[in-house]
C-alpha cells in the first residue's frame, strides 16, 4: 500500500491579479526541473490543503497547487461574480504562463475533473497526461444524482439532516433552496445552510465514515465557501453545455490519462468514468473495490500515489532520447 509522500513546504507562493477584482492563490513545490504537475481542487468552492503536495515525487515532479476562485486563500472569499468554469479556465491558463511552463499534468479529483477535462478539450497541446479521481462530469444527471434522486436512496437518514434548514415546500429543488439562503442576508440562516451541505458531502464521502472530514468540511470558512460556490456552479449548469465533456472528448485524443475511482463512490457514480474511458482511448481506468469517493481514503491515496509514479515512468519514456536507450 503506497503512503503520501513526506510533507513539503511550497518553494514559492503568489497571486495572480486577475482584471475583474480576483486574486487567485498559486504556489509550487518541488523539484523546479521536474514534470510540470498542478493539482485541481474539488468543490467546486474546496480549495487546496496542504496534502496535495504529497502525491507526487518532489524529486521528480514541479508541482503547481491553485485555489480557484473564492476557494481557499484566493479572495475576494466565496466571492460569485466573474466566477465561471470558463474564468478558472482562463486563470490557469494565466497561470501556466506566468510560471514559464510549456505542458503540464493535470491532477483532478471531483469538481477537479470537470475542471480538468473543460480545461484540456479547451488547450490539448498544454497536456502532458491527465489523473482523473471521481469523475464528475457537470451534467444535470449528475448533479440530480447527489442532490435529488440518487444518492439519497441510499442514506435516508443523512438526507433528512441534510434537508433540515429548508421547508419541505421546497426541497423539490434543494440546489436552489440552498442558493437562495447561501446568497441571502440572513447571516444565521447562511452559517445553517452551509453547515448543512458540508455535512451532507462530508457524511457520504467515503466507505466508512470519518467524522474529521465531516468536520474538516464544516468549518466556516471552507463550509460557506464550498457551498455558496457549488449551488453556483449547480444552478448554471456548471457553465457547460449539456454532456459537453464528454462530446468534446476527441480533444483529448493522444494525451495519456488514468482515471481512478471508487467502487463504491456514492457522489459520483462509477458509471461517469467508465463513460469518460469509453470516449477517451488513450485513458487507463483503475477501480478501486474499497474505497469511495474521498482523497482520503488509503485505496484513494494509494491509488493516486500509484498514478503519479506510472505518469512519470510514461513520460520520462516518451520524452527520452531513443539514440541513448
Amino acid at each position: 500500500m503506497q503512503q503520501l509522500y513526506p510533507e513539503i513546504k511550497p518553494n514559492q507562493t503568489n497571486f495572480l491579479e486577475t482584471d475583474d477584482g480576483h486574486r487567485i492563490y498559486y504556489e509550487e513545490s518541488g523539484a523546479l526541473d521536474g514534470i510540470p504537475l498542478v493539482v485541481l481542487h474539488g468543490g467546486p468552492g474546496g480549495g487546496c490543503s496542504n496534502t496535495y503536495r504529497r502525491y507526487t515525487d518532489p524529486a521528480k515532479y514541479r508541482t503547481v497547487l491553485v485555489d480557484q476562485r473564492g476557494c481557499g486563500r484566493s479572495t475576494p472569499h466565496a466571492e460569485l461574480e466573474n466566477n465561471t468554469t470558463q474564468h478558472l479556465i482562463e486563470d490557469l491558463e494565466a497561470i501556466r504562463k506566468e510560471l514559464g511552463i510549456d505542458k503540464w499534468v493535470l491532477l483532478g479529483g471531483s469538481w477537479g475533473v470537470t475542471l480538468a477535462l473543460a480545461y484540456a478539450e479547451a488547450h490539448p497541446k498544454q497536456i502532458l497526461g491527465m489523473i482523473l479521481r471521481g469523475t464528475f462530469l457537470g451534467r444535470k444527471q449528475d448533479v440530480d444524482w447527489l442532490y435529488k434522486d440518487g444518492t439519497r436512496r441510499i442514506f435516508p437518514d443523512y438526507w433528512k439532516q441534510f434537508t433540515q434548514p429548508i421547508p419541505e415546500n421546497e426541497q423539490d429543488d434543494i440546489v436552489s433552496a440552498f442558493h437562495k439562503r447561501l446568497t441571502g442576508q440572513n447571516e444565521l440562516a447562511k452559517m445553517a445552510a452551509a453547515k448543512a451541505w458540508a455535512f451532507w458531502e462530508g457524511a457520504v464521502a467515503t466507505l466508512e465514515p470519518n467524522h474529521s472530514l465531516v468536520d474538516t468540511l464544516s468549518h466556516p470558512h471552507l463550509a460557506i465557501g464550498m457551498a455558496r460556490i457549488s449551488t453556483h456552479y449547480f444552478i448554471n449548469g456548471c457553465f457547460l453545455e449539456e454532456n459537453q465533456l464528454l462530446n468534446n472528448a476527441h480533444q483529448l485524443k493522444g494525451i495519456p490519462g488514468i482515471i481512478i475511482h471508487g467502487r463504491y463512490d456514492m457522489l459520483c457514480p462509477l458509471e461517469n468514468a467508465w463513460s469518460l474511458q469509453a470516449v477517451w482511448q488513450d485513458a487507463e481506468i483503475r477501480i478501486i473495490r474499497d474505497a469511495g469517493h474521498s482523497a482520503t481514503e488509503s485505496g484513494i491515496v494509494d491509488a493516486l500515489v500509484r498514478a503519479t509514479k506510472s505518469m512519470y515512468q510514461e513520460l520520462k519514456h516518451d520524452c527520452s532520447d531513443p539514440a541513448s536507450d
